[in-house]
């Protein structure tokens, strides 16, 4: 499928980055919104139709290629995120270059009541969902001695916390309503450890082994709970990191490119069809074959580490 599409992990011309050969671009923008509505994919157009997915942190990036998707597949869409102008683009994207009409709300995932609240709205006015993606996340790169207390909480609150919060609540009332349930948690490859990133991969971790956990104790009642675990992908969110170390974020993986967010979206769309119906407390692993391979350095790898 690579081949089919535009590809937006930047490929140099005669094959794959390598280290004597990158020539940063000035600026990585992802997959623009009229690439995500044509983007070809292996699935058939109705295979979720039926089906209502929330998912969050769909205002850019995975979970907004995530919504696209979805509904392009026949799924009611309700989207939620924590900046109303972003949702409210996505929504419109996706009515103007879909023909797909989506639902969105603006919230804080860290806040719990806000969670209860809007999960309670998608039950009363959709009725049950189908399926929940969390894609809502953020952090900073930093050196984890340098991490002040506010700095550390908030990411963890983000990740870790407001994961929980869409989880537990969502859960609850599939419980509650006696219906099946279906959680899908992006995370990230975590197992060699996220250096400048400790507290993102405190959280992520929490998230997978959380989510591990609950898909023995939540079986009974017929709740599914995976995780999505994307490696270096090209999203318009990786421009804040230094130019000389993202350039480098390609090299971390055998195949030596950015992995894209349709990546994830398909990802998550077999996670969500019956395709994965025998499928629970797994990690499916998307990164090129980073977790064997290297290690990303967001704020550039240290003297100590440099051949």
């Amino acid at each position: 499928m690579d081949g089919d599409r535009k590809m937006t992990s930047r490929r140099q011309p005669g094959g794959p980055l390598a280290a004597g050969n990158v020539t940063p671009l000035p600026d990585y923008s992802g997959m623009t919104l009229e690439e995500l509505a044509a983007a070809p994919t292996v699935y058939r157009d109705d295979l979720l139709k039926g089906q209502t997915a929330i998912i969050s942190g769909a205002g850019s990036g995975m979970g907004r290629a995530t919504a696209f998707l979805f509904a392009r597949l026949g799924a009611k869409v309700v989207i939620c995120g924590r900046r109303e102008e972003k949702l409210a683009e996505t929504k419109e994207a996706i009515a103007r270059l879909c023909g797909k009409e989506i639902f969105h709300s603006s919230l804080s995932i860290r806040d719990a009541d806000q969670v209860e609240a809007f999960i309670a709205d998608v039950f009363d006015r959709h009725g049950a969902p189908s399926v929940l993606v969390n894609s809502a996340g953020g952090q900073f790169s930093q050196e984890a001695i340098e991490f002040s207390r506010k700095g550390w909480n908030a990411v963890i609150d983000t990740n870790l916390n407001g994961t929980w919060w869409m989880m537990q609540e969502t859960a609850k009332r599939w419980r509650d309503a006696k219906k099946p349930g279906n959680i899908i948690n992006i995370t990230a490859v975590v197992d060699r450890g996220m250096p400048q990133s400790a507290h993102s991969c405190a959280a992520r971790a929490g998230v997978i082994y959380l989510s591990k956990t609950v898909s023995t104790e939540w079986a009974p009642l017929d709740i599914r709970v995976n995780c999505i675990a994307p490696g270096a992908i090209e999203t318009e969110g990786v421009n804040r990191y230094p130019k000389d170390a993202l350039a480098k974020f390609p090299l971390a993986n055998p195949m030596k490119r950015f992995g894209d967010v349709w990546d994830i979206a398909e990802a998550a769309v077999y996670l969500a069809a019956p395709s994965s119906k025998y499928v629970t407390g797994s990690v499916l692993t998307i990164d090129g074959g980073m977790a064997q391979y290297g290690w990303v350095w967001p704020l550039g790898k240290p003297e100590w580490f440099k051949e």
